[in-house]
């Protein structure tokens, strides 16, 4: 999977590089418009030059008054050399380690089509359903296969890994148990990291955890749940259906934690009582990346559909009653929920969820059977060269993976050998290794694993003679399975890659992506993803590495975060940096995690309130409530800033218990608000921290500095300013910045060492070990002063030593979360340069600003700053046409797919408003497009107002219309058909066509499916 081809550089490239390192034009390829188009949008706006529109923009009180100090602008040619040079570092042992991630094979028609096509990464979530049919007909998909794989009733689109999948059935399982017991069993088969993460989501929320044997607990104190591994982290089979009995006598929910491919041999975990199903499918083609991204699954009973985390897909009909698709049962959304949310969960890994699907759907159950076959027979072969051997097997019922006892050999003699051979195996302790076999082990890698424990010895036996299919059949007969999966024929109809290419072309055209229009979706930032980003996605030294590989195989990586922390901190002026969040929910409620580790550290538990902005984003409040603190709204002002006295009312009132201030900035209205040091300096006064949301942090780079103006944490959406894809609704990146008093409280991990620039530990040689034994707590790195996801701006003394207080402990599976895709954040700062994301920042204001003046004589603009502008996105007020049209905001985001655009923001954070964010990289062309559309629209608006258009039949109510509503049948519409379908120039010149009409979602709810229906529903 390289496709930038591992090789010496020429001396002709030699020369092409070192003359490119100073020559980057990549900033004018990223910013979409010229300097004729910039000057002609300034004139529109009576501005004579864009430093002016900033001064006037961007308070002088926070401005920077110095450039980034980052390096110079590299080609896109030279820094994919530079970064080839760092990726080099990295090496690409084989892996046999385990712990729920595996070499696997990605089907090169898989990985070309979805992985890196922009038809597919470049897609939003899927909020605008008719133009999103083909994302949410994989993610269905998805689902089908989970619910089949599970043997349970509904499974949700995915979730970030499956750690925190875990702690979301934790959390789910605490919420619908009516037994009042606030204890949870944990089994201690279960991997490492995911007991690390339960662990730390588990203490804001007042659980308690056991880590014990399920053989020998006695449920003498009440549980309301537990979770379970199957096959174990050792890679035991167990048959839990005696302790899934117990726990339901008292009235507890039950977790398993499965492997999905070990399901098409054993017995489904909804066949033998469980409530719940989690796990990754990341053996479903996705490669390991050093720890993500990859999705996560969760399943359970269709009784918990509404307490369900993250999103379900489901199905319903459209206006002309054909068989459509939604994200069901919105009323789950934390937005709306808010601090009565379970989950701060907002998004999920769709562009990793629809590659796996799409594995299930090119294997077909008879496929994904025979790589599981192939698995296990290899696994009993190694397990009986091994007993040949004299070594000990710890369970004869395993699938994949074996755990090995050493009797009297050194363990060290063994990872000497592991060495030479460049492999990597799982190392428990000094007398026991763990091997995990995977889809791509040979039957050379077996000979070279037995090599390994002859201590140079020759084989006695051969390959051939370990081969015996008794074993094979024994070693599951109790566990094996008895029901069919994967019978619907999507997972049977696209085996060859001719059908499959077909398939998934058929489902790009279905959904709008930034390949066909701007998405100019407020607080969303969809800009640019550029190829050259893309490209070292796929490089073998990022993608081959397992999260658990030893340090010494992993340096690329190092010097990849190392400089990626650097760039962010000085960036926003924050002291450390940590990269395990692997979204920008995950990040806000880390930043909440470090907030309350630092005050309880000062002995000041009490703190526990946290201040919310009413015109926060949802997931704001869900954050709070997860971290255990109580949320107390903060009044908007009429021009929609943070009322100033209203906060200090509420400072001073809850003073003693203040935690923490949660802010937006520029405010989620879409200003930058002239008192934000004055509102830092009133939480900072009453012992609070200020912890900024970070999702318009695309107005500030280059011009103001979060930890300068007075915030303590701030997450970053890397998929949002720094350029991930969103991947039609993941994945995503959320590390974040704090200030040095809170850099020693920064996640840690329990399986890696993670050490500081500063000092600490040497990196281990082999990966840390699994110190759990029954009812010990979870073993956490805070033997090193400071977490590794940690940088220092250098000369500042006061973070040279670090108090002795522990990180919080995991918040994700992964050390350094989804490792593989920071390649690209890498790649944009390294191209752009300090001037060139200062110069997107400016753009980005004025793209802005430009959409709000061309459209105010149509569409009131809600809030503007103080010189009557907006930051990087604007609210436009479609209010009274409610009164005037009987126009709703659905009305106006249908008919926009009409005109070929994805509407923007609706309804939020003003309900019947849009929230307009054009980006930087938007041409002039395009924002033009797009303002003619608008203006068009409300020209429509218009006729309806005065009559000449009816009320209820007219295009906007019928919006969107579909090639075959307008050619099948009869017309009886007051308007045309080249009305509907061709409103404005550029259609006719490409349009782009739903494949269905407006969906009806209530419909949908009071029809609950979320599965793959029959084939002749959808005739």
């Amino acid at each position: 999977m390289v496709f930038y081809a591992s090789r010496p550089q020429s001396s002709h490239e030699q020369v092409l590089s070192q003359t490119s390192q100073k020559s980057s034009n990549f900033p004018e390829r990223h910013i979409g418009p010229n300097c004729d188009d910039i000057q002609q949008m300034l004139e529109l706006l009576g501005i004579s030059n864009l430093d002016t529109l900033i001064d006037k923009t961007v308070p002088q009180a926070i401005r920077l008054k110095q450039s980034l100090q980052l390096p110079e602008a590299l080609s896109e040619y030279a820094a994919l050399a530079k970064l080839k040079q760092i990726a080099v570092k990295n090496e690409v042992y084989r892996s046999f380690i385990g712990m729920g991630y595996y070499d696997c094979i990605t089907p090169p028609v898989i990985q070309r089509n979805i992985l890196e096509n922009p038809g597919w990464y470049t897609a939003y979530t899927p909020y605008q359903s008719e133009i999103a049919q083909g994302r949410l007909e994989a993610l269905l998909n998805f689902q089908t296969m989970i619910i089949d794989l599970t043997g349970l009733e509904i499974a949700n689109a995915s979730l970030l890994d499956e750690a925190t999948a875990a702690a979301e059935a934790m959390s789910m399982s605490y919420g619908v148990c009516k037994n009042k017991a606030n204890t949870y069993f944990v089994s201690q088969d279960c991997h490492p990291q995911t007991i690390d993460v339960l662990q730390t989501r588990a203490k804001p929320l007042g659980i308690k955890i056991v880590v014990g044997d399920h053989q020998t607990f006695d449920f003498a104190q009440p549980i309301f749940g537990a979770i379970l591994q199957y096959p174990a982290t050792d890679g035991t089979i167990y048959d839990y259906r005696a302790f899934i009995e117990k726990a339901h006598a008292e009235g507890a929910l039950v977790t398993v934690a499965a492997d999905p491919l070990s399901l098409t041999l054993l017995t489904p975990p909804g066949e033998f009582g469980a409530d719940i199903a989690v796990g990754s499918t990341q053996r479903f083609g996705i490669p390991l990346g050093f720890g993500g991204p990859h999705a996560a699954y969760f399943a359970t009973k269709e009784e918990y559909k509404r307490q369900v985390p993250g999103r379900i897909v489901g199905v319903s009909k459209d206006s002309q009653g054909k068989t459509a698709l939604r994200l069901a049962l919105q009323t789950r959304e934390q937005h709306i929920r808010r601090d009565k949310a379970t989950s701060n969960i907002c998004t999920a890994q769709v562009l990793l969820a629809v590659m796996a699907s799409m594995y299930a759907v090119y294997h077909g159950s008879a496929g994904l059977k025979e790589i599981a076959e192939n698995i296990h027979s290899k696994t009993v072969m190694l397990a009986e060269g091994l007993k040949r051997l004299g070594y000990s097997i710890i369970s004869e019922n395993f699938f994949d993976t074996l755990k090995v006892e050493l009797g009297t050999r050194s363990k060290n003699a063994i990872l000497k050998a592991c060495e030479a051979q460049k492999i990597n195996l799982r190392i428990y302790d000094e007398i026991a290794v763990g091997i995990s076999l995977g889809e791509t082990t040979t039957l050379q890698d077996l000979e070279d694993i037995l090599d390994i424990f002859t201590f140079e010895n020759k084989l006695a036996f051969t390959l051939e003679e370990l081969d015996n299919p008794k074993s094979k059949i024994q070693n599951l007969k109790s566990f094996s399975r008895k029901t069919s999966y994967l019978t619907h024929p999507v997972f049977n109809s696209y085996h060859s890659e001719t059908e499959l290419l077909r398939y998934l072309h058929k489902l790009e055209s279905k959904d709008l992506s930034l390949t066909t229009s701007m998405i100019p979706l407020g607080s969303c930032t969809m800009k640019l993803n550029a190829t050259s980003e893309m490209i070292p996605v796929t490089w073998t030294e990022f993608g081959n590495i397992h999260p658990f590989a030893p340090r010494s195989q992993t340096q690329g990586y190092q010097i990849l975060f190392d400089q990626l922390e650097e760039w962010l901190a000085e960036i926003t002026g924050f002291a450390g940096i940590s990269l395990q969040p692997n979204a920008g929910s995950q990040g806000e409620y880390t930043g909440l995690l470090v907030i309350r580790e630092y005050h309880e550290s000062r002995k000041e538990q009490h703190r526990n309130v946290c201040l919310i902005p009413t015109s926060a984003h949802g997931t704001n409040p869900a954050s709070a409530v997860m971290s255990g603190m109580k949320v107390v709204p903060v009044a908007c002002d009429v021009e929609g800033n943070v009322d100033l006295n209203d906060l200090k009312a509420k400072a001073e009132k809850h003073s003693n218990q203040l935690a923490a201030l949660m802010v937006t900035y520029p405010s989620t209205h879409g200003v930058f608000e002239e008192q934000i040091q004055e509102i830092c300096a009133v939480v900072h006064s009453h012992g609070g921290q200020v912890y900024m949301d970070g999702a318009n942090m695309n107005a500030q780079v280059g011009l103001c500095r979060p930890g300068d103006f007075g915030a303590d944490v701030c997450h970053l959406n890397l998929h949002k300013t720094f350029c991930i894809p969103h991947g039609g609704g993941g994945p995503g990146m959320g590390p974040i910045g704090v200030a040095s008093h809170l850099v020693p409280f920064l996640p840690g991990h329990s399986v890696v060492q993670m050490h500081s620039k500063g000092g600490g530990t040497p990196p281990l040689p082999t990966p840390q070990r699994h110190l759990l034994q029954a009812g010990e707590p979870v073993q956490r790195s805070g033997s090193s002063p400071l977490p590794n996801a940690t940088c220092f701006k250098p000369g500042n003394p006061s973070n040279a030593v670090a108090p002795p207080h522990s990180p919080i402990g995991a918040i994700a599976a992964a050390p350094w979360g989804s490792a593989s895709i920071l390649v690209i954040s890498w790649m944009y700062i390294a191209m752009m340069g300090a001037d060139g994301l200062k110069d997107a920042t400016k753009v980005a204001i004025l793209n802005a600003n430009y959409i709000a003046k061309r459209l105010e004589k149509y569409y009131p603009v809600l809030y503007k700053g103080k010189n009557a502008l907006v930051a990087h996105e604007c609210i436009l007020d479609l209010r009274s046409l409610k009164k005037s049209a009987n126009i709703d905001i659905d009305d106006i985001a249908k008919r926009l797919m009409d005109y070929g655009f994805h509407a923007p923001t609706v309804s939020w954070p003003v309900a019947g408003t849009i929230m307009v964010e054009p980006t930087e990289s938007e041409s002039k062309q395009e924002l033009d497009r797009f303002c003619d559309a608008m203006i068009a629209i409300r020209k429509e608006i218009a006729e309806i107002e005065s009559g000449k258009m009816d009320a209820q039949d007219n295009v906007l109510k019928n919006a969107p219309h579909t090639a075959e509503s307008l050619i099948t049948g009869e017309w009886h519409h007051p308007y045309s058909r080249e009305q509907a379908a061709y409103p404005a120039p550029w259609t006719r010149e490409h349009k782009f066509w739903m494949s269905v009409g407006r969906i009806d979602n209530a419909y949908g709810d009071r029809n609950f499916v979320c599965s793959c229906l029959p084939m002749d529903a959808y005739s």
